[in-house]
């Protein structure tokens, strides 16, 4: 989650909050997240990476001003974004099962 806020943060300064620039660096954040994650936390990949884009998309949402103008950007870039925010988990997703049936394998053999 810090890895990707920091990342909107980044993207925000220097790029003037580019969501596709955004989208683009959240898929081998996802990638990563379920290559690093430990064997027996491996299903929490899948799950931890959706709220990690929320949370950088804090720093690159539009928010107008004020709390609600801060809720409805954030809405609206979740509603907006929602491919990467799949293709993403779904790259985790996919990393994470190749490892846990690679982990079984290993454990039957043993």
């Amino acid at each position: 989650m810090a890895a990707m806020f920091l990342l909107g943060f980044l993207d925000d300064l220097l790029l003037g909050a580019s969501l596709t620039v955004y989208g683009v660096l959240f898929l081998p954040v996802s990638a990563l997240t379920a290559l690093w994650v430990r064997g027996g936390d491996l299903l929490t990949a899948p799950v931890v990476v959706p709220i990690a884009f929320a949370v950088g998309l804090l720093a690159v949402a539009d928010g107008g001003g004020g709390f609600l103008g801060g809720v409805m950007g954030l809405v609206t870039a979740l509603s907006t974004q929602a491919g990467w925010l799949y293709g993403g988990t779904l790259i985790a997703g996919v990393i994470v099962i190749v490892r846990r049936i690679r982990l079984i394998r290993r454990r039957r053999r043993a």
